[in-house]
This record gives structure tokens, C-alpha cells and sequence, in this order.
């Protein structure tokens, strides 16, 4: 029976009894007739002292032999030590090379790039171990949340006929001789659920092909689009207002050890409550010195969430700069429709609108845009048959668990970053 490393240094084990764990050598050191071997597993790393004395010639030279991440077992006794990882150590009285494998290619000291091309390797790191349980638990508590409002969890096609952002960043392929295109959101498809389901959403991969070289931007991400029948703009911003501060909040309150591997407070998560604040397109684009119609890039949301203790959204946007689905003001000018963007130039995490429900209107919209309205045709169906205001919004994954956890970058957020110049591994 095998204990895990995280038991032991919580206290599971009794100081003095025997433990056996199993597990991957983090790190050795070997003096004479004695090697301190770290093992890590999935739970955490714990420091093994294997005297040679003790455990006998073979197991001692199978312990001495390892190379960094062969896989090991180590019988022995628990006992404290203040030096040792997690204050305590377990005595070897056996030790058994599972799988030596060969030298480890990762060390200090290389390049990112380097990294990335070993991604498949440096996910076993204690950075992005850390990271990737801190991403699950975020997206359980998204989920706990929106269940408990009830929620529905749909599955939309990630292959589409047509766009939902505008073709300049849809990548194509050849379905079976057709045009088609991996999806940009399923929010289209999110909205034929409404009228059975009312409030549904979905977890899925989305697809950009923006040539954009930041710290925010992925070609492939995890996107959390929740769609409302009913719902206005003023009451979609309120849900994500707190969607939000119960994902940070759960978090931080129930895995505050988890959270000191970060560059991140536990207060700064919890002062995430609502409301949040908010401010017009037209002072935001007069605030960032940019003509009105034109888009906010990354220096403007650094700009405009500096030194905030919570997120921020920026309403109203021209209708003219945003897509054919959003219902408008009644003059037209501006689409109803607010971007959410987190503190301290995390950028937008939510960007969420009330839907034009009116078919007349949607016609019009999507002819003066250029769209081919014979790809959208079961979509403007929607519009004939029980169509009902309604709400939704789209949440990147990975930009949410970038500014939760304050990553510097987005691509640690995602366990094989896509980007505009990776596809490998």
C-alpha cells in the first residue's frame, strides 16, 4: 500500500511509523555511503535518506544510479526534519528502481523555446504541476457555480460553416470537398439550446487566427460560453460579476497552500466581490486618447485597469466596430455589450452582449455586413420561431487562470500552448 507524498507532510503518516511512496526522483545528492534522493509525485516531494548500510548493495546502487525522473519506490520510516522538503524524511529501508530511463534533457538555465520544444517534459516541473491543479480547480468552481443557478452543459460542433467573429480570423479547411472552419465560439449554437433550455452554457475549444504576438493571445483556447433566454445586458453583467468572484473566492478559500506558489495575496482574490466596476466606451476611448470607433489593443487595457483591485468592464461599444449579433441602442450607435477586463493589464478575460433577437433587424445586419445569409440560414431560423431577448457572454480559460494566478504569460496557462508560431508538441 502506498501512501501519497502530500499525506505524509500533512501529518497522515505517524512520525516514526513506516510510510512507502512511489514516485519520480526530482533531485539526488550522494556523500560517501549515504544518497538523499527527492522524490515528487503528483501530490508533492519528499526527501528519502537511503544509507547504503540499510537498504543493502543493490537497492543503493539502483538509488545512486537514478537519474533525475526515473521512476522509484522507497519503503522506510517518517521521521521530521526541518532541512528536508516539507519538514520531513523518510528513512529508506528499501529502494526499488522502477524505470531508469535515460539522462533527464531539462536542467537550469534554457531557453524558453527550448522549454516549450520539450513542453511534453516540462509539464512534470512543480511550476506547471502547480499550475494545472490550480486551472482545474478554477473551472470545477465555474462549473459548481453555474449548475447551481441552473445551468446546462451543451455540446456545440467545433466544425462550423460560418463565423461568428468575422472571417479575418477563422481557420479554414476542407471538409469533404466543402469550405468549413474550426469554430470561433459556439455561442451561435448556444442560442438554438435557449428556447428548450433557457440557461445553458459550454466548455469547449475556440479557435482564433489572429497574427498576435502577446502575452494574452493563443490561437487555440478553452472558452466558457453561458447563454441566457431572458436575460438583459444589465442582468448578464451581474451574473458574470458573480461567476467570477465565486471561482476567486472558492479558490483562495480552499487552497490557500496552492495559491503560495504564486506571485498572488489571498486578500487580492478576495476583494474580487461585486459590483465591479465600469465605465462608457466613450470615456474609456477619450481616457486612452484614441479616436472614438477605434478598438482598445493592449497598452490601452493596461491603461485602463491599472491599479485596480478588481475588474473592470468597459460598456457600449460602437456598433459599427462589433459583430452583427449584438442588439444595438435604439438610435443603432452603440451595441449593448460590455468587455470585462482584470486588473493590472491581465486584459479581457469576458467579453458579453445582449443578442439582437428581432429578425428584421438581424437581416439587415448581417446583409450590410457582406454575410452569406445561406450559411446562416438555420441560425436566422431562430429568429422566426419563439425568439426571446437574450444574454451571454465568453470567458477564456486561460486569460481567467493567467490574472488569478498573475502569470506573466498566457501559454502556462494551457498545458500545449498554441500560438501564432507553435504547433509542436
Amino acid at each position: 500500500m502506498h501512501t501519497p507524498i502530500g499525506k505524509i507532510l500533512q501529518g497522515f503518516a505517524r512520525e516514526g511509523g513506516e510510510a512507502s511512496i512511489r514516485g519520480w526522483v526530482y533531485r539526488t545528492r550522494t556523500s560517501g555511503g549515504l544518497a538523499f534522493i527527492v522524490v515528487r509525485d503528483s501530490t508533492g516531494v519528499m526527501q528519502c535518506a537511503v544509507k547504503k548500510d540499510a537498504v543493502g548493495e543493490k537497492n543503493f546502487s539502483e538509488a545512486t544510479s537514478a537519474f533525475v525522473e526515473s521512476a522509484v519506490e522507497v519503503k522506510g520510516t517518517v521521521r521530521k526534519d526541518s532541512r528536508a522538503p516539507g519538514g520531513f524524511e523518510l528513512q529508506a529501508m528499501s529502494f526499488k528502481l522502477s524505470h531508469r530511463g535515460e539522462a533527464f534533457p531539462i536542467a537550469e538555465d534554457l531557453s524558453t523555446e527550448f522549454l516549450l520544444d520539450k513542453r511534453h517534459l516540462w509539464l512534470r516541473s512543480v511550476k506547471l504541476t502547480n499550475i494545472m491543479k490550480a486551472r482545474d480547480y478554477i473551472v470545477r468552481y465555474l462549473r459548481e457555480y453555474l449548475y447551481g443557478q441552473g445551468f446546462v452543459e451543451v455540446a456545440p460542433p467545433v466544425i462550423t460553416k460560418s463565423g461568428c467573429e468575422g472571417g479575418s480570423t477563422l481557420f479554414g479547411l476542407d471538409y469533404f470537398g466543402e469550405k468549413a472552419y474550426l469554430s470561433q465560439s459556439g455561442q451561435l449554437y448556444n442560442e438554438a439550446f435557449i428556447t428548450a433550455l433557457e440557461k445553458v452554457f459550454i466548455l469547449a475549444p475556440s479557435f482564433r487566427a489572429e497574427k498576435s504576438r502577446t502575452v494574452k493571445h493563443l490561437a487555440e483556447y478553452w472558452h466558457l460560453e453561458p447563454e441566457m433566454a431572458h436575460f438583459s445586458q444589465e442582468e448578464n453583467m451581474r451574473l458574470q460579476e458573480e461567476l467570477v468572484s465565486y471561482a476567486a473566492r472558492k479558490f483562495t478559500e480552499s487552497h490557500q497552500q496552492l495559491l503560495s506558489n504564486f506571485n498572488r495575496k489571498p486578500g487580492e482574490l478576495l476583494a474580487v466581490e461585486p459590483p465591479f466596476y465600469r465605465m462608457g466606451y466613450d470615456e474609456a476611448v477619450a481616457k486612452c486618447g484614441l479616436e472614438w470607433g477605434e478598438d482598445f489593443g493592449v497598452p490601452q487595457e493596461e491603461a485602463l485597469s491599472a491599479g485596480l483591485d478588481k475588474p473592470v468592464f468597459i460598456t457600449n461599444y460602437p456598433a459599427k466596430i462589433k459583430p452583427f449579433y449584438m442588439s444595438t441602442t435604439a438610435d443603432g450607435k452603440y451595441a449593448l455589450n460590455a468587455d470585462l477586463l482584470a486588473p493590472d493589464g491581465h486584459g479581457e478575460i469576458i467579453g458579453g452582449s445582449q443578442r439582437e433577437h428581432d429578425y428584421e433587424k438581424i437581416v439587415a445586419r448581417m446583409k450590410s455586413e457582406g454575410l452569406m445569409l445561406e450559411d446562416y440560414e438555420w441560425y436566422i431560423d431562430l429568429r422566426k420561431y419563439g425568439s426571446v431577448p437574450h444574454s451571454g457572454f465568453g470567458m477564456g480559460i486561460e486569460r481567467l487562470v493567467k490574472w488569478l494566478l498573475n502569470l506573466e504569460h498566457i501559454r502556462d496557462a494551457i498545458p500545449f500552448p498554441r500560438t501564432i508560431n507553435r504547433a509542436y508538441p
